[in-house]
């Protein structure tokens, strides 16, 4: 029964994160499919370029919620004895996997998604919320100095597995056992960040990157 639930929040946490509210939005609000404007990419940023602050802001919301919302759900295998508080955390981190992964390759919109980043931001927060806080400031500091959004989301990624290893005693006072595939956990996040940000890599070294302003008219 105990792997019959797991299996079944893990499907749970793909279905919230599959949920493409970039092209919902862009679609029925605006009548554009995101993935053929822009960067061709279904997330906040791409909405924001090309549609404006108004479309990009609940864009990011909901994919933070959907992230936030599948990693949390995993809380409820505290109600199994045979779960202990340390393979809660294991679980919500598969929980992270799942959800990301389902907003890369949506099944409600024919498996073309988004990089990630902001279910990634909201699955972490449901993880582990002063990690995500610091990594988010890192992402604030590099996009002020910057203005761009790709830079930011690895620099700030990367940053991840360096935060874990300063509080790693901490990590592991907390989670016990957990503590070990939490650290391969972060590693994870920045290997997936500058995968899913490649093409972006090539356009920083030739100087053709896009840069965003969250204010600027358009």
């Amino acid at each position: 029964m105990t792997y019959c639930a797991v299996l079944l929040l893990l499907v749970v946490a793909y279905l919230f994160g599959s949920i493409p509210s970039a092209v919902w939005i862009g679609k029925h609000y605006f009548g554009v499919d995101i993935r053929e404007h822009g960067s061709k990419n279904a997330g906040a940023t791409n909405m924001l370029r090309v549609l404006g602050l108004r479309a990009a802001l609940p864009v990011f919301v909901i994919d933070f919620m959907k992230g936030f919302v599948a990693v949390t759900i995993m809380a409820l295998m505290k109600f199994d004895a045979s779960i202990s508080p340390a393979w809660i955390i294991n679980l919500k981190i598969f929980a992270v996997a799942a959800s990301v992964l389902g907003h890369i390759f949506p099944i409600f919109a024919g498996f073309r998604g988004g990089k990630g980043v902001s279910t990634l931001i909201g699955a972490v927060t449901g993880v582990q919320p002063n990690l995500a806080l610091l990594c988010f400031a890192v992402w604030v500091i590099v996009f002020i100095f910057t203005h761009y959004v790709s830079l930011s989301s690895m620099v700030a990624g990367c940053s991840f597995p360096i935060f874990v290893a300063l509080f790693s005693s901490t990590l592991y006072s907390r989670y016990g056992e957990a503590s070990w595939l939490f650290i391969i956990f972060s590693i994870s996040v920045a290997v997936l960040l500058l995968w899913t940000h490649r093409k972006n890599i090539g356009r920083l070294r030739q100087g053709v990157e896009p840069k965003t302003y969250i204010w600027k008219k358009r």
